[in-house]
C-alpha cells in the first residue's frame, strides 16, 4: 500500500511552516496517543503514522528534501526510518523526549524537565515544608499594630550532622544507580519513562552511615521562639510571611517558610468596613428631638464630640474624617461613622406619662412621617370601602 502524504496525515497544505506542524502534531498526537486509547490498535496504528510524519517535517533538512521528492528521498532507509517500516529509527527514539515533553509536560503528568519541579544531584535534596500559625488579635492590636512573641514547633537542621544527615566524620556520596542524576531511565518501545531513582530517593547520594541524632534525615524537631510584628491596620484574614522560618530541608535542602493567619476579634464598640469603622449609639427621645451633644469613643482611646440636630431620626449618621482604621502600609486613614439610634423610653413614672399625653393632646404635626404613612393607609382603607 501507497504511504499516505505527510501533510495529509496531519491536516496541513504542503509547505507549512513549523508553528503550523507543531501545532497540528499536539492536536492528533493527544487524540490518538496510546495512553489516552489503551488496547486501541487503530489509535496506536495512527499515532504511529502522525509522529512519523511529524518526525520527517520538523526537521528543516528532511523537510525540505520531503517537499522536493516525497517518499522517494527516503528510500533505502535514509532518514532513520526501518527498510518498509514505519520510520522508527533510532534517530526517532532520541528525537522523541525532546518532542514529549515541550509538546505534553501537562497530558503526561508534568513529568518533563522543563517548568518542573524536579531537582537532581546536588540540588535534589526536598526542601522543608511551610508552615502556618493563627494568631488572634483584637481591633485595637490591629490599629495601633503588635510585636508578638510565638513559640513554633518545627524541624530544624541537626547540629551535630550540620543538615548533612552523615555522621560527622563521614559525608554523603554519590548514588552508584543514577549516578548523581537523581532519576533513571527506562526503555518501553519507543517511551523513555524517568522516574525517581529507588535507591537515593532523587537526591543523587545515599548515606551509608547515618547520623545518630537526626537518624540521617539531617534535620530534628524543636520548639522555636519566634519574633512577629504585625503593621498598624491588618485585617481579618491578612497573611504574614516570614521567609525562611519554616521546616527544615532533608538533608541541608532548603528551609520552607511561615506564614502568619491573622483573626481579627469582634468589638464591643465599632464594626468594621475596610479602613471605615461604624458605631451605633443610642440617644434619649429628649436629645433626638431637642438636639444636644454626645461624647462617643474613637478606635485610640479618646473621645469626639458629636452635635445631635434637633428631630435626629433613627438611622442618622454622623462623620468623623480620618477617625477610622490606618491603611495597611500607607499614611491614610479610614473615617468613623456614628449611627443613631432613638431609644423608646420606658418605665415612665406617672407624671412623665401624664406630660407625654398632655404633649400628645396638643397636636401640632410634631410626626410627619407616622402622620402621612396613617393618611395614606386610610385612603387605602376608603378605596377598598368605596
Amino acid at each position: 500500500m501507497a504511504k499516505r502524504d505527510f501533510y495529509e496525515i496531519l491536516g496541513l497544505q504542503k509547505g507549512a511552516d513549523e508553528k503550523a506542524l507543531k501545532t497540528a502534531y499536539r492536536n492528533h498526537a493527544k487524540k490518538f496517543h496510546p495512553d489516552a486509547n489503551p488496547g486501541d490498535k487503530a489509535a496506536e496504528a495512527k499515532f504511529k503514522e502522525i509522529s512519523e510524519a511529524y518526525d520527517v517535517l520538523k526537521d528543516p533538512q528532511k523537510k525540505a528534501a520531503y517537499d522536493r521528492f516525497g517518499h522517494q528521498a527516503f528510500e533505502g532507509n535514509q532518514g532513520g526510518g526501518r527498510p518498509g517500516g514505519a520510520g522508527f529509527g533510532p534517530e526517532f527514539n532520541s528525537s522523541m523526549s525532546d518532542i514529549f515533553e515541550d509538546l505534553f509536560g501537562d497530558f503526561m503528568g508534568g513529568q518533563g524537565q522543563r517548568g518542573g519541579t524536579r531537582q537532581r544531584g546536588g540540588g535534589g535534596a526536598a526542601r522543608g515544608a511551610d508552615l502556618r500559625y493563627n494568631m488572634e488579635i483584637s481591633l485595637t492590636e490591629a490599629f495601633i499594630g503588635k510585636s508578638a512573641q510565638i513559640r513554633v514547633p518545627t524541624s530544624v537542621g541537626c547540629e551535630t550532622c550540620k543538615g548533612s544527615g552523615a555522621k560527622p566524620g563521614t559525608a554523603p556520596k554519590t548514588c552508584t544507580t543514577c549516578k548523581g542524576a537523581g532519576a533513571v531511565r527506562s526503555q518501553s518501545g519507543f517511551f523513555t519513562v524517568e522516574r525517581a531513582c529507588p535507591t537515593c530517593q532523587g537526591r543523587g547520594q545515599v548515606i551509608s552511615d547515618p547520623c545518630v541524632v537526626c537518624s540521617g534525615q539531617g534535620r530534628v524537631t524543636k520548639e522555636r521562639n519566634l519574633s512577629v510584628n504585625i503593621p498598624p491596620g491588618v485585617e481579618d484574614g491578612t497573611r504574614i510571611r516570614l521567609a525562611n522560618e519554616g521546616e527544615a530541608g532533608v538533608r541541608g535542602g532548603p528551609t520552607g517558610d511561615l506564614y502568619i493567619f491573622l483573626t481579627v476579634r469582634p468589638h464591643e464598640f465599632f464594626q468594621r468596613d475596610g479602613a471605615d469603622l461604624f458605631c451605633k449609639v443610642p440617644i434619649s427621645m429628649t436629645v433626638a428631638t431637642l438636639g444636644g451633644e454626645i461624647e462617643v469613643p474613637t478606635i485610640d482611646g479618646k473621645k469626639a464630640r458629636v452635635t445631635i440636630q434637633e428631630g435626629a431620626q433613627t438611622g442618622k449618621q454622623f462623620r468623623l474624617k480620618a477617625k477610622g482604621m490606618p491603611v495597611l502600609r500607607s499614611q491614610q486613614s479610614g473615617d468613623m461613622y456614628i449611627q443613631v439610634t432613638v431609644e423608646t423610653p420606658v418605665n415612665l413614672s406617672r407624671r412623665q406619662k401624664e406630660i407625654l399625653k398632655e404633649f400628645d393632646s396638643e397636636h401640632r404635626n410634631n410626626s410627619p412621617e407616622s402622620e402621612g404613612f396613617f393618611a395614606k393607609a386610610k385612603a387605602f382603607w376608603d378605596g377598598f370601602g368605596s
